[in-house]
């Protein structure tokens, strides 16, 4: 426990000290002045105490506390304080015997309810040594409750929790809204927004406890809420309260100004010393205070009881402080995370796309796994999975500068293992130790194949339309950021409705299983999902997805997982037509004749004109610079896509053309009549392409 600034050290009189009187008396130092000044006043003067360093008001009880340490007693109705314990004195004394409240050694009871020993005295000290070690229990056990919640609600919910009702009879958290994080300087006005409240139950007597309004002059209190909003006036009764630090009793002058301020007007707390303000003070400024009340059939606050709250303000604030922190750098992590991930995954033609991300259950919401998917020129899509090493930023920012880099290449349209090549070189210049996995593939749907290039990563595993699953042969590799390694790709058939599914190793790797035992077990739980819609259907992929997910255990989430699936339906023969064209001119007259026959054969005339024009523009354009035959193909899904390819790297741009310029207005059409355009570029030159919408 951290040492209250209101706590001090008294010295017991010797009457106290029976047991000391044989041994050599000793001089004790005098005492700073600051701590003198704190506990001025003579001990014995009748009716006045100290109230935790504000002005003591009539009838507070003792003065001070004094030290209880082995062997000594404490002076009648005056309770240990000792540094370390947050003025609450040293350990409690080691009596075997039940407390007077008829409570076991060693458990906690309430805190002020243990009265005297039948037949003692209110002076009796072996009563005022057992409440005062009863007071050090609880407040162990509560700081314990309140240290285990590890965001904001559980740290209040722990507060009220370990006193409600141990400590008092209801409790009312009162909050900063907002909450400054770190050195943020706070927002004005200063708001206190009530963030919990907590009582036994609902009765009448909550009118005693600040739960209600009261009623008309002389008439009952009507139940109701206390105040959810409170503006903290500067230089107000509440704002030198909470300037103050220090926990105040409810009757004291301060709080008796500063409760109807904080609760709301028309409010009332119970009367003498049944309730304690107690300002939540954080690393740097107050950020909320504590309400603690109780009712009439219950003992009052004793003035030690002031140093409990101050005890449990400090451990609370101090953990919303830590708490509100760690929330900001979970966010900031977990927002990095997502923000380098496809907000949505794009719908190439002829294949279909469902992804799934979870961050690891027991490690930082941070990590470095990843998946992709590129469209590229000939209607291919790249599938792209991959996770680097470790659970850190640095992870994800490498991630982040991983996937970038990969969508760099597939846009230039290298073969898979080429872009595992660059992407091991980009690794080596990132620094030492930047491993990953990967695993790339390109599917094309006209051609039914996909080519899967692997550098260290889990085998992919390809669901067939029957419902048998199995996990694709594909070269090993290495990870990425080995350097030195050649990586091979394997080309495949890819059937329609076949599903590819591409996983991380936290999907199937964790504590309590290898790598190769879930992957079996990954494999049975794609087949048994197949089985349901029968051997004529595939399963949705938004289904499977998280069908595979549930087969995840309590114990399997020790890492982030990276999920994505992709249905191939493919382009049927029929709705292709591929033509080659000699770079002359003559090639735009045929480009629109061929064109005209494949529409009338799909039965499209109604698009002839546009794709004529449009066709005659793009083909123009090529032959003007390509030195080998160009080709034109017709792709009839959803849409109607044309794509001229020839051998010139230079990608056309689209500009405004004078009124004395002959040409330059090809693009301006195709970018007015076209749906989509754009254009690639090749390892072997560039593609232009265009869609255009069929019937609705």
């Amino acid at each position: 426990m951290t040492e209250h600034p209101t706590s001090h050290e008294g010295r017991q009189p010797l009457a106290a000290r029976p047991q000391e009187r044989t041994r050599p008396r000793q001089e004790t130092p005098p005492a700073p002045a600051a701590s003198t000044a704190a506990a001025s006043g003579p001990a014995s003067a009748p009716g006045r105490g100290p109230c935790c360093g504000h002005a003591p008001g009539p009838g507070h009880g003792p003065a001070a506390a004094h030290t209880a340490g082995a062997g000594h007693v404490p002076a009648p109705g005056r309770g240990p304080a000792g540094p370390g314990n947050g003025g609450l004195g040293g350990p409690p004394p080691t009596s075997t015997t039940t407390s007077a409240s008829g409570a076991a050694p060693g458990s906690v009871p309430a805190v002020g309810a243990v009265s005297a020993p039948s037949g003692a005295g209110p002076q009796d000290p072996v009563g005022t040594a057992r409440r005062e070690g009863d007071r050090l229990r609880f407040v162990g056990a509560a700081t314990r409750r309140i240290a285990r919640g590890i965001d904001l609600d559980e740290i209040v919910l722990g507060l009220c929790r370990a006193t409600v009702p141990t400590f008092s009879d209801a409790i009312l958290v009162y909050l900063r809204d907002p909450l400054p994080v770190g050195d943020e300087r706070p927002v004005d006005p200063f708001v206190l927004r009530l963030r919990r409240t907590d009582r036994l139950r609902l009765t009448d007597d909550d009118c005693e406890l600040g739960l209600a309004t009261a009623g008309p002059a002389g008439g009952e209190a009507e139940p109701g809420p206390a105040a959810e909003l409170c503006e903290v006036r500067p230089g107000g009764a509440l704002a030198e309260v909470l300037r103050g630090v220090r926990p105040v009793f409810g009757d004291s002058a301060a709080a008796r100004a500063a409760l109807p301020e904080l609760l709301g007007d028309g409010r009332s707390v119970p009367s003498g010393h049944r309730a304690i303000l107690a300002p939540l003070r954080g690393r740097r400024r107050v950020i909320g205070a504590a309400v603690f009340l109780r009712r009439p059939d219950r003992p009052s606050f004793e003035p030690n009881d002031l140093l409990v709250a101050a005890q449990l303000a400090t451990h609370t604030a101090l953990g919303i402080d830590k708490a509100v922190l760690y929330g900001r750098e979970a966010y900031i992590a977990d927002e990095l995370q997502r923000t380098m991930l496809p907000e949505n995954l794009p719908q190439p033609t002829g294949v279909k796309l469902a992804s799934r991300y979870l961050p690891a259950a027991e490690t930082a919401r941070v990590g470095g796994d990843w998946y992709d998917a590129i469209p590229l020129p000939g209607s291919r899509v790249a599938l792209v999975v991959g996770d680097v090493m470790g659970h850190s930023m640095t992870s994800a920012a490498i991630m982040g500068q991983l996937r970038t880099t990969a969508q760099t290449l597939a846009g230039l349209d290298l073969p898979p293992q080429e872009v595992l090549h660059h992407l091991d070189e980009q690794a080596q210049r990132l620094g030492e130790n930047r491993m990953a996995t990967c695993m790339y593939a390109v599917y094309d749907p006209v051609a039914h194949r996909i080519t899967i290039a692997n550098a260290g990563h889990p085998p992919p595993i390809l669901l067939h339309l029957g419902g048998r699953a199995e996990v694709l042969r594909v070269p090993p590799g290495a990870p990425i950021g080995v350097g030195g390694v050649d990586f091979e790709a394997v080309e495949l058939d890819a059937p329609a409705g076949a599903t590819l599914l591409l996983y991380t190793d936290g999907l199937v790797e964790s504590r309590l299983r290898d790598v190769w035992t879930g992957i079996e077990q990954l494999r049975e739980r794609l087949a048994a999902t197949a089985q349901l819609t029968g051997p004529d259907h595939s399963p949705p992929l938004e289904a499977l997805c998280d069908d595979v997910l549930d087969m995840l255990g309590p114990g399997d989430r020790d890492d982030d997982i990276a999920l994505l699936a992709a249905r191939f339906d493919g382009i049927a023969p029929s709705d292709v037509a591929y033509w080659f064209l000699e770079p002359e001119d003559a090639a735009p007259g045929r480009a629109r004749r061929l064109a005209r026959r494949a529409l009338a054969r799909w039965d499209l005339e109604e698009l002839s004109d546009s794709v004529e024009l449009l066709v005659s523009e793009v083909v123009t354009n090529a032959v003007r610079y390509a030195e080998r035959p160009v080709t034109l193909r017709l792709l009839r899904t959803d849409v109607l896509r044309c794509e001229v390819g020839d051998d010139a790297p230079q990608l056309p741009r689209q500009r405004r053309a004078r009124d004395t310029d002959e040409g330059g207005r090809g693009l301006f059409l195709v970018n007015r009549l076209a749906r989509r355009w754009g254009a690639t570029r090749l390892s072997t030159g560039k593609v232009v392409w265009f869609e255009l919408p069929t019937r609705a």
